[in-house]
């Protein structure tokens, strides 16, 4: 199953760039909904995402009508504070399912209301105590609904076990 991480209107590069870096470790595309905060030659950005950015496979979309246009019948999760359902309820690994995207909105304002009420059933929230937190960091949250999908697919890909034998680090610790 492959899951793809959408960002709708980013705003910060670090956060972007934070999230392309996840993008990278897990083979998990990149989405970026436009109008972006930023542009994609931003320091920070690179920055963020060190020498990953090139190992991210990223598709840019003029609009979120644009995003839905592409994405056509294919699973779609929002991911929302205001969601009455737990991401870590959700069956993330269904065998029936080959592709499944994660939506996270825009830093300031996150995903727009009407958006969120049209896709009501496909919102999910991680829990928190927002009497003292309006939200958690944006890339904080993209790895943890990533992983999350991950850990319930049996990371399927993705290497469990560092392999150091052959490195200096390795040989310096007697592995």
């Amino acid at each position: 199953m492959k899951n793809h991480i959408v960002l709708f209107e980013p705003l910060m590069p670090a956060n972007t760039g934070n999230i392309s870096r996840s993008c990278a470790a897990t083979n998990s595309p990149l989405h970026l909904i436009e109008p972006l905060g930023f542009s994609t030659d931003d320091k920070m950005l690179k920055r963020a995402g060190l020498d990953y950015w090139h190992h991210v496979d990223i598709t840019y979309h003029k609009s979120l009508k644009a995003f839905m246009s592409y994405l056509g019948n294919r699973r779609l999760f929002l991911i929302t504070k205001f969601a009455p359902q737990i991401y870590s309820e959700v069956n993330l690994s269904d065998p029936k399912v080959e592709e499944q995207f994660f939506i996270f909105g825009k830093e300031t304002t996150g995903l727009p209301v009407d958006f969120m009420e049209e896709h009501r059933e496909q919102c999910l929230r991680i829990p928190m105590n927002d009497q003292h937190v309006r939200s958690l960091n944006l890339s904080n949250t993209a790895n943890i609904i990533i992983y999350e999908a991950l850990r319930q697919q049996a990371f399927n890909g993705l290497d469990t076990i560092h392999h150091y034998r052959d490195t200096q680090k390795a040989k310096d610790l007697n592995w």
